[in-house]
């Protein structure tokens, strides 16, 4: 594989995997109306500033870059209060716009398509484990787009005359840390995840809460898949190298999904835990009881993962609170003085 479009390819994840694409040798052409990507991520890059809906863009891009040989689908809104207020545009700019785009694939005979799906869809387990069998349940409308996101595309795998069109959909958990080069990572500097209350409470020096602490977990304290954004990417990397292998050109079923994760998940106390490692001090914890709607949380079985891309994480939660302070850093530097 010499070259791949990626949608969405300014932003968090996106621009990781197409830094570690260029580290394999392979081109990255990125496609991004930057309404959350950063034109810093692809200055050094091929870079398209449009939408994944513009079949003229997309006529465009394939007529200057005939060799593209795959597709990474990452282009999303995301954010899931966002979602709640403004669920028309959530299901208009996710699921709209991904059927005008894979219409446009299928025109330029760009059959190879990795998707950048979401652990949200999981209907919740007893134990939070999650493997590819378990039961979907889309509980927001950011996660339902990315459901049908889904949908759409195994359908467009079984369609008339689909008989090259293949879907590798990896759904992944909680990305945190940075590129490890730090050459890009989180554009927010006030992410919503617990990392990011732990960054503030110690920048504050406010005490961070863990609510809920009767949890049927190794601690008692809820769990999640926090899993460093550069092992996300070279998951996806994985996936489009081996892509041929995972699907076969001629394979009677076209759409495989792939669990990307730990494969045990991090406790709230566990990430606590790595936070005071990472810098050097203690924190002021406080316990509360589960705050209404809180669930125990879920973890990635990474079990197909491993057989399928021959991929497993290799970055331990210490490091991704390293490189998440390490860029933290680096960014409010440059977005106060605008040095590189």
């Amino acid at each position: 594989m010499k070259k791949v479009l990626i949608t969405g390819g300014a932003g968090y994840i996106g621009s990781t995997v197409a830094s570690t694409l260029l580290d394999r040798g392979v081109t990255p052409v990125v496609l991004d109306d930057l309404s959350n990507g950063r034109a810093e991520f692809v200055e050094d890059r091929i870079f398209y500033q449009g939408d994944i809906a513009d079949a003229e863009l997309l006529d465009r891009v394939f007529a200057e870059h005939p060799d593209i040989d795959a597709t990474l689908h990452c282009a999303a809104r995301i954010v899931v209060p966002e979602s709640v207020a403004k669920p028309l545009y959530y299901y208009r700019e996710n699921v709209a716009k991904t059927v005008e785009l894979l219409d446009s694939l299928q025109r330029h005979h760009c059959t190879r398509v990795v998707f950048s799906s979401s652990a949200s869809i999981y209907a919740p387990t007893p134990d939070g484990r999650v493997d590819e069998t378990c039961a979907v349940d889309a509980q927001s409308p950011y996660a339902r787009t990315k459901q049908m996101m889904e949908g759409i595309l195994q359908d467009w795998t079984r369609g008339e005359g689909a008989e090259d069109q293949r879907v590798i959909t990896l759904r992944y958990f909680n990305p945190i840390g940075a590129d490890p080069q730090l050459r890009t990572g989180l554009q927010d500097l006030h992410p919503s995840h617990a990392l990011g209350k732990l960054i503030e409470a110690h920048g504050d020096g406010t005490p961070f809460t863990v609510t809920g602490t009767d949890w049927a977990t190794r601690d008692g304290s809820g769990i999640r898949d926090y899993i460093h954004v550069q092992d996300v990417a070279d998951a996806h990397v994985a996936a489009l190298l081996r892509f041929d292998e995972v699907i076969a050109p001629a394979a009677a079923e076209r759409y495989r999904v792939v669990n990307i994760g730990t494969g045990e998940g991090t406790t709230v106390r566990e990430l606590v835990a790595a936070f005071e490692t990472a810098v050097g001090t203690r924190l002021d914890i406080r316990e509360a009881g589960p705050r209404p709607g809180d669930v125990i949380g879920c973890y990635a079985a990474i079990d197909t993962a491993e057989s399928l891309l021959g991929w497993t994480p290799r970055r331990t939660i210490t490091e991704a609170v390293t490189d998440a302070l390490a860029w933290r850093t680096k960014w409010t530097t440059h977005l106060t003085t605008g040095t590189p």
